[in-house]
């Protein structure tokens, strides 16, 4: 582990050299690779200057304390030794965590996609609440949310929402809300107080570059149409609507929030980009079958992953068996509790294979 990090501190001093010639700076292509991957190493290069530190001083506090004879000295030396120590466990754990495979996709814009499932209305209700909660948990990170559907019901419901969620590291966090989510409580409509259950499906796809998936046009046929919705003013009177549909695998996309046809017509591409690279990236887990099973929260989207039980107050994640009673601030966007503890287990997941090797 050491011979790689002191590979990889040498590689960052080299960058760093690099980033300061002139040629570098004049080749704006070369000069983003490079700042994107000094990017990438600094978390890890200051854990690592941070773990030598920490290694010196435990060893300088061992050798004072061998020559010292003052107690009161040797009482204090003992702490600077103890603390030392510790902090160097920290750090090893620390960066054998940021020592493992980054997934790719990472530090990538997300395309989400909200559907209803079992449930009727109650479900298209919790629908439109689950998108509420993703735009908040946004607006908290300071990610940018653009909707590029809506099937909405005139009670404010939704049929199913697809929304692009832009902002560093958003396919890293929201990667784990992929699954079935599970609402139980008693509906207003429900004039004996019985609970329902009712579920939704969540798909979130890294946003896919050009470069990722190539489309050949012949591939596709597209529709222009005038844009449907509830009435008033969110409805074009223009036909500016957008409906891609991909010939060979039979995907049909839809994009209709913007005013102008060529915006849809981007949004849409985007996510028949999305929705290509992702059945691309399910083949390739799928060809890791034990992998793909180890994995915590990046599974099978017919996996339940979640609760919501309201008449009880709290939300359980199954995958991991933690259950938190703050539904209400759940519902409201504050979900970094869950999606760290999940992130923790997904590490400690790997961490104990890598040990296993």
């Amino acid at each position: 582990m050491f011979d790689r990090l002191e590979d990889l501190l040498h590689r960052y001093e080299e960058i760093m050299n690099e980033l300061n010639e002139p040629d570098v700076t004049a080749n704006q292509e070369r000069f983003r690779a490079l700042m994107k991957e000094q990017s990438d190493l600094t978390p890890l290069v200051e854990a690592y200057r941070e773990y030598k530190k920490a290694k010196q001083d435990e060893e300088d506090s061992l050798a004072m304390l061998e020559e010292e004879n003052d107690e009161e000295m040797r009482e204090l030396l003992k702490e600077e030794h103890a603390e030392a120590k510790k902090r160097i466990e920290e750090l090893e754990q620390e960066l054998k965590i940021l020592l493992l495979p980054k997934d790719p996709n990472d530090d990538k814009n997300v395309i989400v996609e909200i559907r209803a499932g079992a449930g009727g209305d109650e479900a298209a209700l919790f629908a439109a609440e689950m998108y509420r909660l993703y735009v908040k948990y946004a607006e908290r990170r300071r990610w940018k949310v653009e909707t590029v559907s809506a099937d909405e019901i005139g009670i404010g419901g939704m049929k199913e929402v697809t929304f692009m969620v832009t902002g560093r590291g958003a396919y890293s966090r929201l990667k784990y809300e992929s699954g079935v989510h599970r609402v139980q409580r008693v509906p207003e409509t429900e004039s004996g107080g019985r609970i329902h259950t009712s579920t939704i499906t969540v798909a979130v796809m890294p946003e896919a570059e050009d470069v990722d998936v190539v489309i050949d046009e012949k591939d596709i046929r597209i529709d222009v149409m005038r844009a449907s919705g509830n009435g008033g003013q969110c409805v074009n009177t223009t036909d500016s609507a957008v409906r891609l549909t991909h010939y060979p695998t039979g995907i049909v996309v839809y994009s209709q929030t913007e005013k102008s046809q060529l915006q849809n017509k981007a949004k849409a591409f985007a996510l028949l980009r999305a929705k290509l690279y992702d059945i691309e990236q399910q083949k390739a887990h799928d060809a890791e079958a034990e992998l793909r099973r180890s994995q915590i929260g990046t599974g099978d989207r017919s996996e339940k992953i979640r609760t919501y039980n309201f008449p009880q107050g709290r939300v359980t994640d199954h995958r991991i068996k933690l259950t938190l009673y703050k539904i209400d601030d759940i519902m409201n966007g504050d979900i970094d509790e869950l999606l760290d503890s999940l992130i923790a287990a997904d590490q400690a997941a790997k961490l104990a294979r890598m040990g296993e090797a």
